[in-house]
C-alpha cells in the first residue's frame, strides 16, 4: 500500500456488504454504512475536493464530530492527497488557534460553528480559501459536504500515484508537558501502524470493535473491522456513562474495544457493582496512560472467559512501541509496580528498535553521542522504526531536542519517558523526564515515588512535584477517593500523618514530608487520565 486509503478500497472489494461503521442517531436508533458504501462515499468526496481545487499537499484542518462523516472525510482527504490537520479542541481555544496559526491551513473542513469562528478570525488564516462546511452553509465561502457528495463526472480528474513518504497528516500533541507540537505523519507511517497493531493483537477482518476513540475507528476501517461508535462525548471520556458502554457492547456483540483508561475504570466499577458482563469482548485495548492493576483486575472477570486486556505504549510521535497484557501484569509485574519499581509496558513491537540512554535535557544530534545504559538502569527511552515520525512541523528546536540520527541515517526519537529495560527486554516506565525532581542529592522519579503513596487504601492517585524556593524541594500531591476526602481539619491531619508514615517506609520517599491533599487533579484533554502536573504545580 502507498496511500493509506488504498486499504479501505481493498477491504471494500473483499467485504463489500459488511458494516463498516455503526453510529447512534438522536432518535435512539443506529445508522450503518457498509464498506462498499463507505468507499464509494470517499471516492465521491475526493473527486469533489479535486474539482473544488484542492491540490496534493494542501493542508486542511478537520473539525467534525466523530462518526461516519469524520471517517469518510479522513479517507477522502487522503485519496485527494491533501494533508489532514488534526488538533484536539479540548486544549482550549487560545492554544488551538496558536496551533492553527502555526500551520496556516489552506482551508477548514468543519461544522458551521467552527466556520463562523474562522470568519471572525480570518486575518489569522490568510491561505484558508478551500473551506468545506459539514452541515448548513449560511452564506460564507466554500462548499458543503453534501455538495461534494453530489459530484458526478463521466471521467474522474486524473491524479498521480501517492508516494509512501508523502505527508498524510499533521497531528498535534496534547501539550501535556509543554507547547502542543504538530507531528508529521506520512502514508507509510500510518500503514505501518495499522499493520503492526493488527499483527500484534491478532485482529481479524470481520470483527466488531466498540471504538471509543476516533483514531481507532479509522484503524478499524483500514483493517476490515466494523466500528461501533458509542453514544458518548469522545472528548470527555471520564464522563462516559458505563451503562451505555456495556449496553452497546452487548447489543452489537463486540469482540474488541479501544477506550481510554478513564472509560475502563468507570466500566470496571460499574460491572463490579452490578455484575454486568461484556460476554463477547475478547480484546479490550487501553492507551493514553498506564492502566492500574486494580482496574485490570476488576475488569478482566467481566469480559469473555478467554479474553484479555492490552495496553499498548508509545507517544503521538511513535506509536505503537510496546504492549503488555493484563494477564502478564497481574501474574508478573503488578507486585513490583506497587513496590516502586515502575510500570512495565511490555515488549517492543517487531519493527521497533530501542535503547535506554543517559538522561540529559540537552539536544543530542547523533546517536553515537548518547550514552547507552545497561539493563536495570534508569534512563531515557529512545526508539526507531518505520512507525516513528521523523520531524515536527515548523519546530526545528523541537526536532533538535527530540531527534537523533544514527550512522545508518535512521532517525531516532527520544520519547521523553524515563525507565529501564529488564533482562527480558521489557521496558519499565518510571515517569516523564520533565516530571523528575532533582533534590537532596538524588533524583526522584514520579511513577516509583507515587506508587508508594498509592498503596494507601484511601488514595486514588498521587503526583510528584518540585517546590521551587531558594532550594528545590520535593512535594507530593494526593487525591483521595471522593468518599475518603477529609471532612475537617482533624481528619485531614490524621490522613496526612498516615501518608507521611507510609512514605517513610520506602527509601524512595522517606524524605518526602511536604504532602498536599487535593480534591481533584487536573488531567489531559485527550484521555482525561494523565495528570497535568504543570497545572497542578
Amino acid at each position: 500500500m502507498t496511500n493509506i486509503a488504498d486499504r479501505l478500497s481493498d477491504i471494500a472489494e473483499r467485504f463489500p456488504d459488511t458494516p463498516a461503521v455503526i453510529q447512534p442517531e438522536r432518535t435512539g436508533t443506529y445508522r450503518s454504512i457498509t464498506f462498499a458504501e463507505l468507499n464509494a462515499d470517499t471516492e465521491r468526496i475526493a473527486e469533489g475536493l479535486r474539482r473544488f481545487g484542492v491540490q496534493p499537499g494542501m493542508r486542511l484542518a478537520l473539525f467534525v464530530r466523530y462518526g461516519i462523516d469524520f471517517i469518510s472525510l479522513v479517507f477522502s482527504l487522503c485519496k485527494a492527497e491533501a494533508t489532514l490537520v488534526l488538533i484536539d479542541p479540548g486544549m482550549g481555544i487560545r492554544r488551538m488557534f496558536r496551533c492553527l496559526t502555526e500551520i496556516n491551513p489552506d482551508g477548514f473542513v468543519a461544522v458551521p460553528s467552527v466556520q463562523i469562528v474562522r470568519l471572525l478570525m480570518r486575518h489569522r488564516f490568510p491561505k484558508a480559501k478551500y473551506n468545506i462546511t459539514v452541515g448548513k452553509r449560511w452564506g460564507w465561502d466554500g462548499k458543503t459536504l453534501n455538495e461534494l457528495r453530489q459530484t458526478t463526472a463521466a471521467q474522474p480528474l486524473p491524479h498521480g500515484e501517492t508516494a509512501a513518504d508523502s505527508l498524510a497528516a499533521i497531528i498535534f500533541t496534547s501539550g501535556s508537558t509543554g507547547p502542543a507540537k504538530g507531528v508529521a505523519f506520512t502514508h507509510s507511517i500510518f500503514d505501518t501502524q495499522v499493520r503492526e497493531i493488527q499483527k500484534r493483537f491478532n485482529i481479524q477482518s470481520g470483527e466488531v470493535d466498540l471504538a471509543c476513540f476516533p483514531f481507532f475507528g479509522l484503524f478499524d476501517a483500514a483493517m476490515g473491522v466494523t466500528a461501533v461508535i458509542p453514544d458518548i462525548d469522545s472528548s470527555k471520556p471520564a464522563a462516559a456513562n458505563p451503562a451505555k458502554i456495556v449496553e452497546v457492547a452487548n447489543r452489537w456483540n463486540v469482540t474488541q474495544s479501544f477506550a481510554s483508561p478513564a472509560i475502563w475504570k468507570r466500566v470496571a466499577d460499574y460491572c463490579t457493582k452490578t455484575g454486568a458482563k461484556l460476554g463477547t469482548l475478547k480484546r479490550a485495548v487501553s492507551a493514553g496512560a498506564p492502566v492500574s492493576a486494580e482496574i485490570l483486575a476488576k475488569l478482566k472477570p467481566h469480559i469473555h472467559l478467554d479474553g484479555d486486556i492490552f495496553t499498548p505504549y508509545g507517544a503521538t510521535e511513535s506509536l505503537p512501541v510496546a504492549a503488555i497484557s493484563a494477564t502478564e501484569v497481574l501474574n508478573e509485574t503488578a507486585a513490583k509496580t506497587a513496590q516502586g519499581l515502575g510500570v512495565c509496558v511490555g515488549k517492543r513491537f517487531d519493527t521497533i528498535t530501542w535503547k535506554v540512554i543517559k538522561i540529559t535535557d540537552e539536544p543530542i544530534a547523533r546517536l553515537d553521542d548518547a550514552e547507552e545504559l545497561p539493563a536495570e538502569q534508569i534512563g531515557e527511552l529512545a526508539v526507531t522504526g518505520p512507525q516513528v515520525t521523523t520531524q515536527y512541523v515548523n519546530r526545528p528546536e523541537a526536532d533538535a531536542a527530540s531527534k537523533m540520527r544514527d550512522v545508518q541515517g535512521r532517525i531516532w526519537h527520544r520519547i521523553g519517558d524515563t525507565g529501564y529495560l529488564d533482562e527480558q527486554d521489557r521496558f519499565w516506565f518510571c515517569g516523564r523526564k520533565a516530571h523528575r525532581v532533582e533534590a537532596n542529592g538524588k533524583t526522584y522519579y514520579s511513577i516509583p515515588c507515587e506508587a508508594v503513596f498509592n498503596q494507601h487504601p484511601k488514595v486514588y492517585r498521587s503526583a510528584l512535584a518540585a517546590k521551587k524556593e531558594a532550594n528545590v524541594s520535593v512535594r507530593m500531591f494526593i487525591e483521595p477517593y471522593p468518599e475518603h476526602f477529609p471532612n475537617n481539619k482533624k481528619e485531614a491531619e490524621a490522613l496526612l500523618a498516615e501518608l507521611r508514615t507510609l512514605g517513610q517506609s520506602s527509601t524512595l520517599t522517606a524524605d518526602i514530608t511536604d504532602i498536599i491533599l487535593k480534591r481533584h487533579f487536573p488531567v489531559d484533554v485527550r484521555h482525561n487520565i494523565k495528570i497535568n502536573r504543570e497545572m497542578l504545580r
